[in-house]
C-alpha cells in the first residue's frame, strides 16, 4: 500500500501543481482578497486551509507531532504557498513511510475536542478529498475575479 500511497499522492501533487502555476497568472491583490462568499474568504486563505488539514490529520493526529499550524498572514505571495506545499509534501512522505504498511491500523484521533478512531487510509483519503473540495472553491473565485480557471484534475 505504500507505493500506491506514494502514486496517489503524486498524481495529487501534479493537480496542486497546476493549480500553483495557474495561482502565478492571479494578481498579489487578487491572490489574498477576500470573499465572504467562500469558506475561507480568499485564495490565499484557501490555500493555507488546505495546508493546515494536511498538518492537523496527518502530522498532529497520527504523527503525533507537535504542530506549528500555518497562519494566513505566513504566506504573502504564490512563492510562499508553493514553499509551504513542499513541507507539506515532506509531511506526507513522513506519513506514508510511517504508516504505508500498517494503513487499515486504527489510529485515536480526536475531532472537536471527542476521541474517535481513524485508520491511515482514511486519514489520506480525507486529506486528499478535501484539498479537491477547496481547488474547486479557489477555481471559482478565481473566476469571480475575473480570470479564466484552468483544468486541475488529475485526468486531464
Amino acid at each position: 500500500m505504500e507505493s500506491i500511497m506514494s502514486l496517489q499522492y503524486d498524481w495529487v501533487r501534479g493537480s496542486r501543481e497546476v493549480l500553483l502555476q495557474y495561482c502565478e497568472t492571479i494578481s498579489a491583490a487578487d491572490f489574498c482578497q477576500e470573499n465572504s462568499s467562500f469558506g475561507r474568504g480568499s485564495i490565499r486563505n484557501l490555500l493555507v486551509h488546505i495546508a493546515n488539514t494536511y498538518e492537523f490529520w496527518l502530522g498532529e493526529q497520527a504523527l503525533q507531532k507537535e504542530v506549528a499550524f500555518t497562519s494566513y498572514e505566513a504566506v504573502q505571495n504564490i512563492k510562499d504557498a508553493w514553499l509551504l506545499f513542499q513541507e507539506i509534501d515532506k509531511l506526507v512522505e513522513e506519513f506514508v513511510a510511517s504508516f504505508g504498511r500498517s494503513y487499515l491500523t486504527n489510529l485515536e484521533v480526536s475531532i472537536n475536542d471527542t476521541s474517535t478512531k481513524a485508520n491511515p487510509l482514511k486519514l489520506f483519503t480525507h486529506v486528499i478529498t478535501h484539498e479537491y473540495h477547496h481547488k474547486g472553491q479557489i477555481l471559482s473565485l478565481s473566476r469571480h475575479l475575473g480570470y479564466v480557471p484552468v483544468d486541475t484534475d488529475i485526468m486531464r
